[in-house]
């Protein structure tokens, strides 16, 4: 089942390959669109739009967005039409490729997490529903990946070579005492809102939850 989210402006996809205006956001904007990391799977991106603020056309490939804050946007696509949305806090949203210019029409704002997919076709893998002691909540998920709202309980703990057959992207929700090691480097034990860390399909990694409260992480999983 496909728990499929996905803001209708980007369903205009046939416009990815046409349009002469479509460009590589990080590169037309660079005031509002930041690399964070880029691997063969996936490229992580921050947004970041003042109140008011508007960017210029530019294109996704398949993505999700994980807001940080709740705001509204208007998307507005190469033929002069548009669509508002609303982009809640902590939630995630699938976009299919496409290309829009976006502007920040509320009075909060804007900050994001967006994770394009780099892979020429959809895998197979399959995602857990759960993992022990931790939860697993999906809130987006499409051809190329899923999104989940992931809840590490005191108890979590992945022992050190733990591997999984798709590639993650943890991305933290604010400061919490999960610590990550991924192939014997040292543990990332300092986590601030939308960090973000990626974890190779076949990459030994060791996590676990080092205090006694919950801590929230969104997962992206790649298939």
């Amino acid at each position: 089942m496909k728990w499929l989210k996905a803001l209708p402006v980007v369903c205009l996809a046939a416009l990815w390959s046409t349009s002469a205006l479509a460009q590589d956001p990080v590169k037309v904007d660079p005031a509002h669109y930041k690399l964070v990391f880029e691997n063969p799977s996936v490229r992580v991106l921050t947004i970041t739009y003042p109140a008011g603020a508007s960017s210029k056309m530019h294109q996704h490939p398949d993505s999700i967005v994980i807001p940080l804050v709740t705001s509204k946007v208007r998307f507005t696509t190469p033929d002069g039409k548009s669509t508002d949305a609303e982009l809640v806090k902590d939630s995630a949203t699938y976009t299919p490729a496409g290309t829009h210019n976006p502007k920040n029409i509320g009075t909060a704002p804007i900050s994001a997490v967006l994770v394009e997919f780099k892979g020429a076709a959809p895998g197979k893998a399959t995602f857990p529903a759960a993992r022990p002691g931790m939860t697993l909540k999906p809130l987006a998920d499409g051809p190329y990946g899923a999104a989940f709202l992931s809840t590490a309980s005191p108890s979590f703990a992945e022992p050190a070579g733990t591997k999984h057959d798709f590639d993650q992207v943890v991305i933290a929700l604010g400061p919490t005492s999960l610590s990550l090691s991924i192939d014997g480097k040292p543990a990332k034990t300092t986590w601030k809102r939308g960090d973000a860390v990626f974890i190779g399909r076949g990459v030994g990694h060791e996590s676990k939850n080092t205090g006694d409260k919950t801590g929230d992480v969104v997962i992206v999983a790649i298939e």
